[in-house]
Parts: C-alpha cells; structure tokens; sequence
C-alpha cells in the first residue's frame, strides 16, 4: 500500500492494563482509537497494536523491554507520531519522546485535535481553544502553533510554523482570560437567538448518541439537508437545527448534536456542554445506537453517563433507535428485530435505506402529541390580535361565533399557552 509522505506516519497504540478497572475491550477500543486517527486529515496509520500491561509504569507507562522492541519498530517504519490511547502523563509523554525521538499524542491530545479541526461555529472554536488550553497548561506548554493561525489544528500532529512558541502559564492564564471573555459574548447572542426559537411554537426532537452511530444520516433522511455524514468519527461538531414536519403529526425541529465517545476528555464534556444545550430544551430525546458495531452496549452506557452528568432527566421522553440493520448478517437481524419488538420505545431502523422509519416517527408524533394539550378560550371581538396569533400558531381546531366574541378549541403546548396569557 503507498504512503503518502506528505502526511504524518502515525502508528496507534492501545495500551490494555490488567489493573485498570476501567479497561475497555481492546480489540474494539483499537479499531476506534485507528478511527480517531482516520478523522484527521493529516495523518496517516501505518500500524496499530495492543501493548498488554499488568500496570501502568508511572515515568515510561511501558516497561523498558517493551519500549525498545517498539523503539526499533518505529525506526524501521520511519513512524514520526505514536497516538497511544489512554491517558499519558507529562513525565511519561516527555520521556517516550526521548526513547523513541518521534511525537507521543495521548488519547485527549487526539480529539482535542479532532474538535479543533472539525469545529465551524465561533462558539465551537472558542471552546476548543480553552480546552486546549487547560490541557496544554498541565504540560507547560508543548506546541502554540495554532496561536498563530486562524483555523484548522492545533499544532500537535505538526503543520506550518513548525516552530514552538516558548510560553509560559502566565501567558496561558491571559489568553484563557481573553477567551472566556469572547465565549461570553458569543453565550448572550446564543442565548437571544435560543429565546427567539422559544417563541416558535415546535417541539425540539434531539438526536443524540455515540460518534458514527449515524445521527447525521437519520438527520439528513429526515430534513433533506445536506449535513456532513461520513463514516468519520466526530464528522458533526455543531448543533444543526432543521425544521420538519412529520407524516400526520406537527412540525418539529430536528437538532443534529456532536457524537458522544467514552473517556471524553473532561475538558470537553465542559466545553461542549453549550453545544448540547439544545438536548436539555428538546421535548424528546432520540437516542441513534449503531446496533451493527459489536461494542454498541458499551457505547449506550456511555451516551447514557453523558446524558446523566448533563441533567438530562429520565421524566423526558426517550426513544432508543438501533440504526444500521442494513450492515446485520440474517442471523442477527431476527433476534435483534425480537428484542426491539419487546420494548416499546426501541425501534429497528436503517437511516441509509429507510427500513423501520415509518413507526419511529409515528411515535415520536404520539410522543408530541401528548406534549400538547385542548383548551377552551373566549375571545371578545376587540381581540383581534390574540385570535390571529393563535392561527399564525396553527393551534386551533374549532372556532364559534357568540354575541360577545368568539369560543376557539386550541390544541397547544403548555410553552403556547404562556405565550398566549403574555400577549
């Protein structure tokens, strides 16, 4: 296979500790941590391995005989990035550098870079650079390239201005000053722009779930819209509202939300947390599993835990979506059609072919439905303006003429009606 010599030659490593408690399945933990890799443009994964370890060295994280026989590994190949997934401490990244003379990225370093790459808003970008920079602070600084540059990167994996920048944690603390000062600005216009949308009247559909689940294809079946959906991880980094109007059901709007990955950096899960704001205001949460991957129960878990750290409460409807039947062999497809059968709020789905859509969004419509609730009211003729905000609302269902006014049926959402009694 040629290599393209202009790219970085990374080589991924995942290290499976026998004292982690923590510890993931390596073979499935591999292949993500490559997919990881993949994401980045700039790189390209010659190689990939498991190092068994029965603990964590505290200064190497390898043992000696280990580090030598992948020392040699990595010269032969003319690797100049190791990406090893988990955490790696300063000590330990510095002194994997000088045993190896490549570049160490550890796990958080990596989608640090990703989200860098990825993020197209300027709240996006914002966040990722105080993230980066609160993982940077912990290192004393290792690479400031992408202080430099406008966008794209971070400057770990390498680029332009190879040259690194020698700053110290004052000058850190400075820019994370100036930066959570532009993201309080850029947080007030959100925050207008989000009681702007407060004033239509839609319900919110949130789809959320595990990166490469297929959220963005569900998004792009649903609305038409052209929302990036490769088989990447971390292809949608911004939230991406759409409106939809449901077969025999109302109109909603469908939100697209970043892909949720185990051991996300705790940096980001604070960074991010606006970017899935809009799961904590959705009326319901759609949760996409990819049931063809064969680590989809640790990655519900995952989504699961996030969701609980975000507040998102159980009271809010929830529908399970196990997408990707189409990529299940006949063997698999009839117990997990069994399994989906017997539970109510789960739903067998193909995004890419349209299998199994059409009961899924007649419960969500259901589920929406049940948000909205029939009242009575009695207008007097000189309130013109109430009754044609209600029409302008699409809320009524039946209108009498009496001698003093009108008596409309609505059918609304409890957000209408106080709407309603504010005009």
């Amino acid at each position: 296979m040629e290599h393209d010599r202009t790219r970085t030659r990374a080589w991924v490593l995942h290290p499976e500790i026998k004292s982690d408690e923590q510890r993931r399945v390596p073979g499935p933990a591999l292949e993500e941590a490559v997919a990881l890799a993949a994401a980045l443009p700039d790189l390209d994964v010659i190689g990939s391995d498991i190092v068994r370890l029965p603990r964590a060295q505290p200064g190497l994280l390898f043992g000696t005989g280990k580090i030598e026989e992948l020392g040699e590994r990595f010269h032969d190949a003319e690797v100049e990035l190791v990406l090893i997934d988990g955490p790696v401490t300063p000590v330990q990244q510095r002194n994997l550098e000088k045993a190896w003379k490549v570049k160490i990225l550890d796990r958080t370093g990596l989608i640090l870079e990703i989200f860098s790459d990825r993020a197209r808003t300027r709240e996006g970008v914002l966040q990722v650079e105080m993230a980066a920079l609160s993982y940077q602070r912990t290192r004393l600084v290792r690479a400031w390239t992408h202080l430099e540059r406008q966008r794209g990167g971070l400057g770990f994996v390498g680029g332009p201005g190879e040259t690194q920048i020698e700053a110290d944690r004052r000058a850190i603390d400075d820019q994370l000053v100036r930066l959570r000062r532009q993201l309080q600005k850029v947080i007030k216009t959100r925050t207008l722009h989000r009681a702007a949308r407060a004033k239509v009247p839609y319900p919110i559909v949130a789809l959320v779930g595990y990166t490469n689940a297929g959220k963005s294809t569900l998004f792009n079946r649903l609305t038409g819209a052209e929302v990036m959906a490769k088989d990447m991880l971390f292809a949608t980094l911004d939230p991406t509202m759409r409106r939809v109007e449901l077969p025999d059901g109302p109109e909603v709007i469908l939100s697209d939300t970043v892909g949720f990955i185990s051991n996300l950096p705790t940096e980001l899960v604070a960074a991010f947390r606006a970017t899935l704001e809009e799961v904590l205001g959705a009326d319901i949460v759609v949760h996409v599993r990819d049931i063809s991957h064969e680590d989809t129960e640790a990655q519900a878990r995952d989504v699961e835990t996030i969701l609980t750290s975000l507040g998102v409460d159980d009271e809010r409807p929830r529908l399970e979506v196990w997408n990707k039947i189409d990529l299940l062999n006949e063997d698999e497809r009839e117990p997990t059609f069994a399994r989906a059968d017997r539970d109510p709020s789960i739903f067998a789905i193909s995004a890419v072919t349209g299998e199994g859509m059409e009961p899924l969004l007649a419960e969500i419509a259901v589920n929406l439905q049940g948000v909205r609730h029939e009242t009575v009211l009695t207008l007097a003729f000189a309130e013109g303006n109430k009754r044609a905000w209600l029409f302008r609302q699409d809320v009524v269902q039946s209108e009498e003429q009496t001698d003093d006014g009108f008596q409309i049926t609505v059918l609304w959402t409890d957000k209408q009606a106080a709407q309603f009694a504010a005009l």
